[in-house]
This record gives structure tokens, sequence and C-alpha cells, in this order.
């Protein structure tokens, strides 16, 4: 290695000051990452997925995150010493940019987490942390040895939560948050390790687009077919799949370019879809064989009363006669657009109550 290249391997793997600032690296060994999160050596951490977060322990009055956003906006929650209630909503420009998460703080002990609160479609470059002058990073708080893992669309990915009731739903990016989603509510309950893959209008037949869920659940980017993840990096004790809300809308829409490309002009019958469904969870069994996988589906209208894809589930978790697989499902919600906040709260509350009653761990 040519010495310039190991100077700048040095400079990036300690905390660097300059006027007045400490910069902490992206691969500093006291920040903590949770979901899939790739580092680019000397360069960035790149974020994908909803509900992955980057979280540091500092002493010090203020904190800032170095941070560039692709195309599309996104936002993050920036959560000081815990404080939910507090959250302070963030979003970076398409320029690398400083910007600021905490001040006027006592000089004392603090924690910083950032988490992403919206849909997979952009990814954000993560260089580090910027403190005062005078700070100091402490140690990591060790992880929880729980871990939770979830799969799904736009409920899981938090699509239109932060919509007052009432209002039109939105899939825009500044109304999303996976915070307050069903499963990262599920996970903070557990005091669990969480790791998301959702992306809002994904089925596991057909999306709304090109990629169905078979096709990107195993990859670091989702937006990039030979970037495979790393299967080893994180073994969840629970899986949770919440999909086919989009299967039911456009197994029964003709007309759109997703059906004629994936079906021509003749729906999926019941056992190809009851198949689809047991294939794509014998692939998350093949990647976890000692984990607890729960099917979900809800709580929009794939749950209303007459449904038959609850049905469809039933048969296909029946079929792969497997004990540590379940089915479960959300009540129909019965009211327009995405769940809002309440509604993910109720769907979080059930979630809980069913595990508790079902799985140790």
């Amino acid at each position: 290695m040519r010495k310039h290249n190991v100077v700048s391997l040095l400079l990036l793997l300690s905390v660097t000051c300059s006027y007045g600032s400490i910069t902490v690296p992206f691969n500093h060994k006291n920040i903590s990452y949770m979901g899939r999160v790739e580092q680019v050596e000397n360069k960035y951490a790149e974020i994908y997925w909803p509900g992955t977060s980057v979280t540091i322990n500092f002493k010090g009055t203020e904190i800032k995150a170095i941070m560039k956003n692709g195309k599309e906006s996104t936002y993050f929650y920036a959560i000081l010493d815990g404080n939910e209630a507090e959250a302070k909503k963030i979003k970076a420009d398409t320029i690398q940019s400083t910007v600021m998460l905490a001040s006027g703080l006592q000089n004392t002990k603090h924690s910083i987490q950032l988490f992403k609160l919206t849909d997979n479609t952009t990814r954000t470059y993560f260089y580090g942390f910027e403190m005062a002058d005078g700070s100091s990073i402490l140690d990591a708080t060790p992880l929880s040895d729980r871990k939770i893992e979830f799969y799904g669309n736009s409920i899981t990915a938090g699509h239109g939560v932060d919509v007052l009731p009432g209002n039109n739903d939105s899939g825009s990016p500044e109304y999303f948050n996976n915070f307050r989603t069903y499963a990262a509510l599920t996970a903070r309950h557990f005091n669990a390790q969480y790791s998301c893959i959702a992306r809002s209008g994904i089925g596991v037949m057909i999306s709304w687009f090109p990629a169905i869920m078979p096709e990107i659940y195993d990859r670091l980017n989702p937006s990039d077919s030979t970037s495979k993840w790393d299967f080893s990096k994180y073994t969840p004790d629970i899986v949770v799949i919440n999909l086919f809300q989009n299967d039911m809308w456009l197994t029964a829409s003709p007309n759109h370019p997703q059906f004629k490309a994936r079906f021509g002009t003749t729906p999926p019958d019941v056992p190809t879809i009851i198949k689809s469904y047991q294939n794509f969870v014998r692939s998350i069994r093949g990647k976890y064989p000692k984990a607890s996988i729960i099917c979900v589906l809800g709580s929009m209208n794939a749950t209303q009363k007459g449904s038959p894809w609850p049905g469809y589930i039933e048969e296909a978790v029946k079929g792969l006669s497997d004990s540590k697989i379940f089915t479960h499902f959300f009540p129909y919600k019965d009211t327009p657009g995405h769940p809002k906040v309440a509604e993910q709260k109720v769907m979080a509350d059930d979630l809980i109550d069913f595990i508790d009653k079902n799985i140790k761990w």
C-alpha cells in the first residue's frame, strides 16, 4: 500500500480535529448500526432500507451529522437520549453537508440515534458525526441479544403514517414514518435489534413496479441486483412477513403493465398464488433455519371480511409443515388510505400480544 493511502486510512480510523470541531468518521468502532448498511472503505456508509439506524454515545454540548441524500428526499429522526417524544425530523441535502442534530446541551453524557423514516428508493451517504471541540466519544451501548426482522410493503415501510387522520393518503417522503410503524414499535417493545426489509408497492408475485420481494429480499442495495446481503451478519430470532396486499390489488388489474409483464392475460390461479407465497417463506427459512417466522397480513383490505387472501397464506403455511412458522392476521381497519399512527399502534399491540403468547425468545 502506498504511503499516502496508509495516511488516509489512519485519518479515517481515528478522530480528527479541525477548526474547533471533532469529526468522528462513519467507521469509528463506537458507532453502532442497525439494519443492512454498506460501509464503503475510506468513504462513507450507505443507508438504503427504512428503519436503518446509526447511534453514538458522547459527552458534549452539540452534535451534527455529515450526510448526503440521493435524488429523492429522504428523512430521518434524530433522537436525543432516547427521548422519542421529542424526536427531530431532519433531511440532508443532495450534496454533502453538515446537519445539526442537537445543540445547547449540558456538557454531560448523551446519545444520538439517526433513524431512517422513508422508503428504500433513495440511498443516503453517511460520512460521520461532528462534535464541538472538547467533546468526547463514549463506549457504545451493547446491542440487545434479541433480533427481529420484517419483510413487508408500504404498511411496514411506513407509507402515509404521518398523514393526519381525515386527510388524503400520501406516499410523499415527508409522510413516511417507519419509526411509528407496527414493526418498529414491536422491536422497541421487546428491546430487540431491528431490521426492516420493506418497500411501498411491493408484492410476492407482482408489484406496482418491476421488482418483487423474492427478487430483492437478499440484497444489500435494493436497487442493485449484484449487491447481495451476507445473511450471516444478522440472524433474527423472529421474522415477520407482511406481504400479499399489493398482490391482491394487482392480480385483479389486467390492464396494469406489471400484470401484463408477469401474467400476460390470465391471472394466477389459487394453487399458483399459494405456491408463490410458500416458495418465498421457504427461501426465508433457508436463510434462518432456527427462526420463528410469523406470516401476517393486514390491516388494509386484504383482511376485510370475505377476502380469500388470509386463507391462501394459511394453506401455504400448512403445506410447509413447520411448527415454527405461524400465521396471524390483523383485523381490517376499515378506514381510507394506509394505517396512520394510531392504527399502526393497534397493529403493534396485536402483534406483541401474539408473540407473548406463542413464542419464547
